[in-house]
Formats: C-alpha cells, structure tokens, sequence
C-alpha cells in the first residue's frame, strides 16, 4: 500500500466515524450511554497507567492513551492530554540535559520503587523460596504473599 493510499484510508475511516458520531448525538440516550462508556474505559485506563508510572515500561504511555480515550469525548480531558505532554515532554528534556550521576540517581530510583513494590506484595519472598532462600527480612510487612 502506498502512502496515498493509505492517508486515502485514513480519510474514509475518519469521515465514517464522523458520520457515525452525528448520528449518535442524534439519538440521546444512546450518546449518554456511550459517553459513560467512554469514561468508564478512559479512566480504567489512566488508573493503570497512573499505577504503572514508577515502573519501567510504558506507565507514561499507558497514561497518554488513557486521556486520548476520554479526549475524543470530553473537552476537559482534552486540555488535560496537551497540557500533560507537554510537561512530560519537558520534565524529559530536562533530565537528559543532566549529568550522567543523576541520570543514574534516577534510575536506582526506579529500582528501589520497583523492589519496594515487590517486597510489600510478597513477590521477592516467593521468588527467594523458589530457589530455597528464606529470610525473614524478605516477607512482606503486610502479609500479602504469604
């Protein structure tokens, strides 16, 4: 496919759902539940990505997507997507203009989340036990795991 084609697609697909949404907002109830639906879905989504933003991998990703879902409904949560990227972007400028020991501070922050985590959920005390290890230090404080 080439990129005519393709951008071509992308077109007929957007004025498909424009035409789909017109008729949507036509029949009240079912935009309502629709934009419920929206919500329920952007915010599980952004929930997550909240979650997941200490960890390595695609916390902030997950957030970025989360918003996308509930900006195609709501002018708040569009606001809010542009303003967070853009503060993401520069929080991210900002920390690879830094000298590389705080690049690393950084990232022994992230670990010692990540293995916090892991301690308080169990996870390092199972693992430990998979390989015969057992310390007391490594069971969790709240007693999940257990």
């Amino acid at each position: 496919m080439t990129q005519e084609e393709a951008t071509e697609k992308r077109s007929v697909m957007r004025r498909r759902w424009a035409r789909w949404r017109d008729r949507l907002r036509e029949r009240r109830r079912a935009e309502f539940v629709y934009r419920i639906v929206v919500g329920v879905i952007g915010l599980a989504v952004l929930g997550v990505g909240i979650l997941a933003i200490p960890y390595p991998g695609p916390g902030w990703a997950i957030v970025f997507i989360g918003l996308g879902i509930l900006a195609t409904e709501f002018a708040w949560a569009r606001k809010l997507l542009a303003y967070a990227r853009e503060r993401y972007d520069k929080a991210m400028e900002w920390f690879h203009r830094q000298h590389a020991f705080v690049q690393v501070l950084g990232g022994l922050f992230t670990a010692l989340v990540v293995l916090a985590t892991l301690w308080l959920l169990g996870a390092l005390d199972w693992m430990a036990e998979l390989f015969g290890i057992e310390y007391e230090l490594l069971n969790s404080p709240i007693g999940l795991g257990s």
